[in-house]
Parts: structure tokens; C-alpha cells; sequence
């Protein structure tokens, strides 16, 4: 008789769980957040599990860490549909869903190479133009679209 066996990842007591990260985004998010560089949190991932959204999923767990919110902002570009939730003493205590912003400032890279943001030290400004899920940013200063696909951000 074959028995059903499953991997759980253990709670975290306290510190931020990232779910319905689209699965091929998955080390977009760390590398974003700088989650490849932290050394003192436990960080915990995994990926492609099934999700009726997204069809596969990835995860992140991250303890004793909580993100600004030009950090949510970096993960709305990527994972648009992320939703966080805020561990105390193994509770969740506040879940937030991720919110693509109107404007992105400073966290994304135009993708002109005459841009003068690209030449000069000078602050990024994006107007989000598609907030369905597939983004694309539109340069305030030289007006290129930007897709996510040419999509490169900031750490």
C-alpha cells in the first residue's frame, strides 16, 4: 500500500510570507528584493506548485523581515498578483495584496539607451500604462514603452 506523503515548510514565528508569485518569476522576487544576499534570515522558497490562478506558483517565506513599500512596489512589477502576509507569533496579522502603483519612481531602468536617465544621474519616472497583469511603463522623460518582457529594475 502506497502512502501519500507531503513536504509541509515549517511556520515562520515571525517575518513575511509571499504567495501567488507567478513560478517563472520566482528568482526575479529574490533577486528584486536582494533575498540572494541576505545571510542572517531564514528564507525559504519553493516553486511550481499548482495554483488554479496561475496554473503554477512559487512561494517565499522570510523571517524577522518586512519590506517597504517601494520593496512591494519592485514585486507588483514582476508579480503583480503577490499577496503578502505578515507573520507575528506564527499568526498572520495583516495580509496585503501587492498593488501595481500609477507611477513607478526609481525602480525600474528605461530601456532607451539615449534616455537621460541612462546617461545622467537622474531619477527613473514610469506612468504605468497596463495594469492587467502585463505591464508596461512609459517613460516620462523620453516617452519609450517599456514591456515586461525588456523590464530590467534597480536594486
Amino acid at each position: 500500500m502506497k502512502e501519500d506523503k507531503k513536504l509541509s515548510v515549517t511556520a515562520i514565528q515571525n517575518g513575511t510570507v509571499i504567495d501567488h508569485i507567478p513560478a517563472q518569476n520566482l528568482f526575479n522576487v529574490i533577486s528584486i528584493l536582494g533575498l540572494d544576499q541576505i545571510t542572517e534570515n531564514l528564507v525559504t522558497f519553493g516553486t511550481n506548485f499548482k495554483s488554479d490562478r496561475l496554473g503554477r506558483k512559487a512561494i517565499i517565506k522570510v523571517s524577522d523581515k518586512y519590506f517597504k513599500d517601494i520593496d512591494i512596489n519592485k514585486i507588483a512589477l514582476v508579480a503583480p498578483n503577490a499577496k503578502l502576509n505578515i507573520i507575528k507569533d506564527y499568526e498572520v496579522v495583516e495580509k496585503r495584496q501587492v498593488i501595481v502603483p500609477t507611477e513607478i519612481n526609481g525602480i525600474a531602468r528605461c530601456m532607451n539607451p539615449k534616455c537621460i536617465t541612462n546617461n545622467e544621474n537622474i531619477v527613473t519616472r514610469f506612468s504605468v500604462l497596463d495594469r492587467n497583469g502585463s505591464i508596461s511603463l512609459k517613460c516620462n522623460y523620453c516617452e519609450k514603452i517599456t514591456d515586461q518582457q525588456h523590464l530590467q529594475i534597480i536594486r
